[in-house]
């Protein structure tokens, strides 16, 4: 194991890291003890789910608008052909919105967007941009609804901080739930609606415990572990069940 640092090992003594904590007061810990960077860190809510990532049928993938976003301000980029959906995407404030222009600038290397949004109609064209922006997370697809004609829902609800949350191959989610300036009421909010929108994801095939580990961290600190049954109860009180 790595040797950690002066200021990582300061951050362990602010809490006991073997410890459990209520969904509310892990938020607390990572807003005001474990804020330790010269600018406001991104915080990370960590998922290990009870599912066999080697079946297609039990992959959990989806999306959550935050109610309080990311602290992130995301370019969207919308490829379309369609003039009406043109000005449907300028109206709602996307960065960029066009087709020919932008293929050519990602093919001779351009990236400087967050996410595309691109209509049906450009996907023959768009799709033969994977080997570019598919290992950088950046091909758009309908499973993370960022294939349709609704751009204007879609581009609004990115601009708001909708996040993709999908699993990896050891069956853990990691998202960012905001920053560390939120504050703890904030993360917390956030950090249900993610909980509930991943609890709905639920394969109909898994059986038996379905979230077995939860955990917050700074970008730049240690994790706490958050109460499974403590977060149930929360989510119980919004008539979600685990």
């Amino acid at each position: 194991m790595a040797k950690r640092g002066k200021r990582y090992r300061s951050l362990l003594e602010k809490y006991d890291p073997k410890a459990e904590y209520s969904p509310a007061e892990a938020c607390r810990i990572v807003s005001e003890h474990l804020a330790s960077a010269r600018f406001p860190e991104t915080v990370l809510a960590s998922f290990r789910l009870g599912i066999d990532p080697k079946k297609t049928d039990q992959s959990v993938r989806g999306t959550v608008v935050l109610p309080n976003g990311t602290g992130k301000q995301v370019r969207v980029l919308v490829l379309t052909k369609e003039p009406s959906l043109e000005a449907e995407a300028k109206e709602a404030g996307a960065d960029m919105v066009g087709f020919a222009e932008f293929i050519e600038k990602i093919k001779a290397g351009w990236l400087d967007f967050d996410v595309i949004v691109a209509s049906p109609e450009a996907m023959p064209e768009v799709g033969k941009l994977g080997k570019i922006l598919g290992s950088r997370g950046l091909m758009p697809s309908p499973k993370a609804g960022t294939v349709t004609k609704e751009v204007g829902i879609t581009v609004r609800e990115l601009k708001a901080g909708r996040v993709e949350f999908k699993t990896d191959k050891g069956a853990n989610i990691h998202v960012p739930i905001g920053k560390t300036a939120f504050g703890p009421e904030k993360l917390f909010e956030n950090l249900l609606a993610l909980a509930e929108e991943l609890v709905k994801a639920r394969p109909h095939t898994v059986k038996g415990t379905y979230i077995r580990s939860a955990h917050l961290s700074p970008a730049m600190g240690p994790s706490v572990k958050v109460s499974v049954s403590e977060l149930a109860s929360a989510l119980r009180e919004r008539g979600v069940r685990i």
